[in-house]
């Protein structure tokens, strides 16, 4: 028999297959959005995915001002941060941060569902996010996937 079939085959920097993959976040929600988006990018998808590995694809998001939150999430939800000063915490609103920044509310989803150490920086690299249809990737021939949840 032989014993090299059962062994666990991991993935690392030279044998990762990465692709460039297209997104569309138009009329999409966000957080079933985001997490599939996360899933892609992370490598979650693979057969061989290796959690201390950056084996995911680069994603390009087109239309991320176009995402949708259900409820009254547009008005109630609060994004918190702090300044470091005494009384800095500041609030916002996704309604006003997205038009402020029209990429930033998915950014802020996607990027809360990735590690938080130097592999989801990494990461974060492989994330392209863009307000409008147009995207300077053409180069990269990257493949349009619709997402099933």
């Amino acid at each position: 028999m032989n014993t090299l079939s059962y062994k666990t085959i991991s993935a690392n920097a030279k044998t990762a297959t990465k692709e460039w993959v297209v997104l569309d976040a138009k009329d999409q929600v966000l957080g079933r959005f985001a997490s599939q988006a996360a899933m892609i990018l992370r490598g979650k998808h693979r057969p061989n995915y290796t959690p201390h590995v950056d084996c995911g694809d680069n994603v390009i998001i087109i239309n991320a001002d176009k995402i949708r939150l259900t409820g009254r999430k547009w008005t109630m939800k609060e994004y918190v941060r702090h300044t470091g000063y005494p009384g800095g915490q500041r609030k916002v609103t996704p309604a006003k941060l997205i038009a402020a920044k029209p990429t930033m509310v998915l950014e802020k989803a996607i990027y809360g569902m990735i590690p938080k150490n130097r592999l989801g920086e990494a990461i974060k690299g492989n994330l392209y996010l863009y307000a409008g249809t147009d995207h300077p990737h053409a180069a990269q021939q990257p493949k349009a996937v619709t997402l099933k949840y």
